[in-house]
C-alpha cells in the first residue's frame, strides 16, 4: 500500500499544484471581486451628450453645430466641443511614421477633469471598454486611464482614498490636485494620505513622468516593465493652469509604429507641454469624443478593437 501511495504521489502532487497555480492565475486575471461601489461625487457638467461608442477614424471637421443647451451655449463638430465651461479641440498628428491623437484642453474649473471606474465599482478584475465607461458617465472627452485593476499603488479618485499601500518605492505617481495643477510624485517619498490632506484629487500610478517643468525625465531606452519599445500610448499633460492635454497615439498596425516613451515625451515637449504622464497603453490605448472611438486602438494589430480597462480619466 505504501508503495503504492508513493507511486501516484508525485502525480497527485502534480495536480494540486496545477489547480493552484490555475486559481492563482485566474483570480489575478479573469475572477472579478468588487470591493466598494463609488458614489457619485461628481460635479455634473450643464452639457453631455449620449454616446454610440463606435470605433472610427479621425474625420475632418464638420461645420459648426450650435444648440442652447440650457444656460451654456454648445458648440459641437467633429473635432471641437465648447461651452461656457469647456473648451476641446482635438488634432491628428503624423509624427514618427505614427497617428497621433491630440486634444487640447481648457476648463474654467478643475471639477471637469474627472476619474470613473468601470462599472461604478472599485474592486479587481471589472473591466469595461474605455467607450462604455465614457457613456455611463456622460463624458465629452474620455481616454483610458492607469488599469489600477492589474496593478499596484496609490489610488485616489475624485477625492476619495481607495489604496494606500505601494509595492514599489520607486514608482512614479501623477497627482491632481483639488485647484487643478499636476505634481508627479515618488509613492516612496510621501503617503497616499498625505497626498490627499495636501487636496489630492486624483492619484494615478502607472508612468514614468515623461515631463517634468518642460523637460525631459525619461531616458531614450526607458521602458515599462517589458513592453515593446514602439508601443501604443496614453498620456496626459498640463501647459498652465486648466489648460490641459490628452495624447493617444496608436501602434502596432501598418499604419502606425507606435511610440517609444522617449519619442512620446519628445512629442509632448514640442507642443509646450510642462507636465505630461504616461498611462496604461498598448491595446488599451484608446481617445473617446462624443461618443466616438477616434484613435485605432489594437492589441496584436490583426483587429482593430478597444480592449476593456479598469478605469478612464475624462471631462465631463
Amino acid at each position: 500500500m505504501k508503495n503504492k501511495f508513493q507511486k501516484f504521489y508525485p502525480l497527485f502532487f502534480g495536480i494540486l499544484l496545477t489547480a493552484f497555480t490555475l486559481y492563482v492565475l485566474l483570480d489575478a486575471f479573469v475572477i472579478p471581486r468588487s470591493y466598494r461601489e463609488v458614489p457619485d461625487y461628481s460635479v455634473q457638467s450643464q452639457s453631455s451628450f449620449g454616446a454610440s461608442g463606435n470605433t472610427g477614424s479621425m474625420q475632418q471637421p464638420a461645420s459648426g453645430s450650435s444648440s442652447p443647451g440650457g444656460e451654456d451655449s454648445v458648440s459641437v463638430t467633429e473635432s471641437s466641443y465648447s461651452d461656457d465651461n469647456i473648451s476641446i479641440q482635438i488634432t491628428q498628428y503624423r509624427e514618427y511614421d505614427t497617428d497621433i491623437y491630440v486634444a487640447d484642453i481648457i476648463l474654467s474649473d478643475a471639477g471637469y477633469l474627472k476619474t470613473a471606474f468601470a462599472s461604478n465599482i472599485y474592486g479587481k478584475n471589472i473591466t469595461q471598454k474605455t467607450s462604455v465607461i465614457a457613456e455611463n458617465n456622460q463624458a465629452i472627452l474620455a481616454i483610458n486611464g492607469d488599469y489600477y485593476g492589474a496593478r499596484n499603488g496609490y489610488v485616489i479618485r475624485n477625492g476619495v482614498l481607495y489604496r494606500d499601500t505601494s509595492s514599489d518605492s520607486a514608482q512614479e505617481d501623477l497627482v491632481i490636485y483639488a485647484d487643478g495643477s499636476f505634481e508627479i510624485v515618488t509613492e516612496g517619498t510621501v503617503s497616499a494620505s498625505e497626498l490627499l490632506d495636501r487636496g489630492a484629487q486624483q492619484v494615478l500610478s502607472f508612468g514614468p513622468g515623461l515631463l517634468k517643468n518642460g523637460e525631459i525625465a525619461v531616458e531614450p531606452d526607458t521602458e515599462v516593465d517589458k513592453a515593446k519599445n514602439s508601443n501604443p500610448r496614453t498620456a496626459v499633460g498640463i501647459f498652465n493652469n486648466l489648460h490641459y492635454v490628452m495624447v493617444v497615439a496608436d501602434g502596432r498596425t501598418e499604419q502606425s509604429a507606435g511610440l517609444s516613451l522617449y519619442e512620446l515625451a519628445e512629442f509632448m515637449q514640442s507642443l509646450g507641454v510642462q507636465t505630461a504622464y504616461n498611462l496604461d497603453g498598448g491595446g488599451s490605448s484608446a481617445m473617446v469624443f462624443h461618443g466616438t472611438v477616434i484613435n485605432r486602438p489594437t492589441t496584436n494589430g490583426s483587429r482593430i478593437t478597444e480592449r476593456k480597462v479598469s478605469d478612464i480619466v475624462y471631462i465631463g
